[in-house]
This record gives C-alpha cells, structure tokens and sequence, in this order.
C-alpha cells in the first residue's frame, strides 16, 4: 500500500451558511447540509485517495449507525478501512458545524472512539508495507503514546518510510502529550496556535525554529512556514474551512512522494487546501486535477 494514515476518525455533519443559532424552536433555513469522513487520520485518507493513492486507515469507531455511515462513506471514496476497529458501546466521533457564511467552523464535538485507540489495534506489518504513514491527531489518541510503536515508527523510517504528523487540539497539556512523538516522525505539520502552545512562544517562526527544522507551520488563510519561509495560500472563494488542513497534509505527502522537495510539496499543499475551501466539508473541490 502507498500510504496508511492512522489516528483520528470522525463524522462530520455541516450545514451553511448559519449566521446564529435559532431562538427556542424556530427554523432557519440553510442552504445545504452534509454529512462526511472526516479528521486527521480519515479526512487525510479521503484526500489522499483522490489524489491516487492507494491508502488504508487504521483507528477506532463505535459500533453505531455513525460507524456504519463512516465505513460506507471512507469505502466509496476507495479507502481500505478493514484495519478499523468497532468499539462495542462506544459512539463514533462526531462533530456538527454550523459555518458561517465567511467559512468559518465552530463545532459541537463528541471525541467517541477516537479516545480508546492503542498500539494493540494497529496491524504493524500494514504499516511496515506503507511508503508513506500518517499519524492523525496523536494529541488526543492517548494510547498511541506507546514505547513499541515509536519503536515501529523508528524501524520504517529506517527503511525509507516517510512518517507525518497532524494535530487536531489546541489544548496545552495534550499537545505537551504529542510532542513525545517528535523524534519518530519525519515531518509535522501543526496550526500556527498548535505549535506556538507546543514551544510556549508566542511567534509562529520561532515556534518553529524551536520544535525543529521538519515543522511545517499551517497558517490559515496567509498560508504555511516552511523553513522560514512563507508559501502564501492561494486566492479562492472560500466556503468553508473545514478539512483544508487535512488536504494540505494530504497534498504535502503526495509531493513528498513523487519527489518534490518541502517547498514544491508545500505548494502542492496549499494547492489541495484551496481546493478543499471552495466547498462543504473535508472532501469538496477537485483534487483529481492536481494528480
């Protein structure tokens, strides 16, 4: 297999555009309301997918209709989700995210299953296959802070597997948690909140100076921080901001992958995050045409 992303997997249910929430029981109407795969691990997995990839995605998922309907979405789009485990009388994550008409995501959250993932649920050897791995929200997956899959993780990068990371938090103590894995991945990709909270600085590049030389620094609509220095976001109509930087973590790998150098895998970033902004939800825009 290409890629494996693991870690983080969540139902999101969007609407657009919500200007306030109704008083009482009245109704607004809305335009359009989805339903998607989404998060770190398979909101990166989709992406990468239709950038032809092919791609499996390892976490946990409660034994619900939510996970069913994120089995049936991630399967159609091409993903292999046979390595998820279903949590018996646990929910599925989910969020519900009312966007502004700016795109802007503020977002009622249920971690679910997501909280439950260890190194026990994970099939090494379909990792020890992949040319490329993905560890999707590591700050919230608590018992992927175990000293054998860093292990894991050290032996793949020994044999030429690129290991990436994306965050999902903005709160200090789970991100001091992730900085475990810092020595075990080759590239990371934090918010520009997330790494400044990780190097407690207040400066997004002498956050970056601090965590390392292989941080990429996502800096919403300026863009991202790639050695100092700025790959500007590219001018869109934006619709919503949800999943673009699990685009951008998807198209970075992807240029990764055919051999780009961290600038031009940055670009090609950026681009697949636009692409992401001019639609409803994690898998809108045509990424095919970035292939």
């Amino acid at each position: 297999m290409t890629v494996v992303t693991v870690g983080v997997h969540i139902v999101d249910i969007l609407t657009r555009p919500v200007s306030h929430i109704p008083e009482g029981q009245d109704t607004v109407l809305v335009d359009q309301i989805r339903l998607t795969a989404a998060g770190s691990a398979a909101g990166t997995a989709v992406d990468l997918v239709r950038l032809g990839h092919e791609v499996v995605s390892l976490g946990a998922i409660g034994d619900d209709e939510l996970g069913d309907f994120l089995l049936m979405i991630m399967s159609r789009h091409g993903v292999d989700v046979s390595g998820l485990r279903r949590r018996t009388g646990e929910q599925t994550s989910a969020s519900i995210l009312p966007i502004r008409p700016d795109g802007g995501r503020p977002s009622f959250h249920v971690p679910g299953a997501n909280l439950s993932v260890t190194f026990a649920d994970l099939d090494p050897e379909v990792i020890r296959s992949a040319k490329a791995v993905h560890l999707g929200g590591m700050d919230v997956t608590f018992g992927l802070g175990d000293p054998a899959f860093f292990a894991l993780l050290d032996e793949v990068r020994a044999g030429g597997t690129i290991v990436t990371m994306d965050l999902l938090s903005e709160m200090p103590d789970l991100l001091q948690m992730a900085k475990a894995f810092l020595p075990h991945v080759d590239y990371v990709l934090p918010n520009e909140e997330q790494a400044k909270i990780m190097a407690g600085v207040d400066d997004a590049e002498q956050a970056a100076a601090l965590l390392g030389p292989n941080v990429i620094v996502t800096l919403g609509g300026r863009g991202s921080l790639v050695n100092g220095e700025i790959v500007p976001a590219l001018p869109v109509e934006v619709s919503d901001t949800t999943g673009c930087g699990d685009a951008y973590c998807a198209g970075f790998i992807t240029g990764l992958l055919r051999g780009d150098d961290v600038l031009e895998a940055a670009r090609l970033g950026t681009a697949a995050a636009a692409q992401v902004a001019t639609g409803l939800g994690s898998d809108a825009g045509d990424l095919e045409g970035l292939k």
